[in-house]
């Protein structure tokens, strides 16, 4: 279950769950660092096969979600790693308060990871915040919901339709159009999207959709540039 996707960092792939009707496929990244340690991002349902591939490559420590809705299955994680440390984005902590977070996601990562792994929040929505995040030994973007690009192959009837309206289909993508709405003050939201551009990253690894391998740069600002 769990695939290389570039040096030191994999995926997995979960199951399509549903979202206010919609379907949405999952996935979760597992960075392996310098130390050997496991970094855990927007971790997907826990089966034995996943749970002894992850032990083969090394031991988690951190365990990260993008926003508050990238959830569900930070207690089974928790649970078959307890050593490791849950780390709460903006919001998370007062929606799950029977999780215990070792901290808050802000904008400057945890030293534990620092020297590979840079963040930064989205900050200006009413609704919701986002951390993404960039591997820097592999020059990968990490993100969650903010960039979705669905296959046209996936869809169909009319929730297919208002998703390809939201621009959520194809290989430029963008952010759903609700969520875009929640955004008042776009100027406290720009230095996100200007130091993710920073990164030139390029490959771009998403929870929802077809992730590149290359050119990600491009496809980023053109998803984002509703900001």
């Amino acid at each position: 279950m769990l695939e290389a996707f570039a040096p030191n960092l994999y995926v997995a792939e979960g199951p399509t769950v549903p979202f206010f009707g919609f379907p949405y496929p999952t996935r979760m990244a597992l960075a392996r660092l310098a130390d050997g340690n496991l970094w855990v991002w927007s971790p997907i349902a826990l089966s034995g096969e996943l749970a002894s591939a992850v032990a083969a490559l090394g031991t988690v420590r951190y365990i990260v979600s993008p926003n508050k809705i990238h959830h569900l299955f930070l207690s089974e994680w928790a649970k078959r790693w307890p050593e490791a440390g849950l780390y709460a984005p903006p919001g998370l902590a007062r929606k799950r308060s029977d999780l215990h977070f070792a901290a808050e996601l802000g904008d400057q990562p945890d030293p534990a990871w620092a020297a590979e792994i840079d963040q930064v929040i989205f900050r200006g929505s009413v609704a919701m915040q986002e951390v993404a995040f960039f591997h820097r030994p592999s020059r990968t973007a990490i993100i969650g919901d903010l960039i979705q690009r669905h296959r046209e192959s996936s869809l169909s009837g009319w929730k297919g339709m208002v998703m390809r309206l939201d621009g959520l289909v194809g290989q430029h993508g963008s952010t759903p159009r609700e969520w875009r709405a929640s955004f008042l003050r776009r100027a406290a939201t720009r230095p996100a999207r200007d130091q993710v551009l920073g990164w030139k990253a390029e490959r771009l690894l998403i929870a929802h959709g077809e992730c590149a391998q290359t050119g990600a740069t491009p496809i980023i600002a053109r998803a984002l540039r509703w900001i």
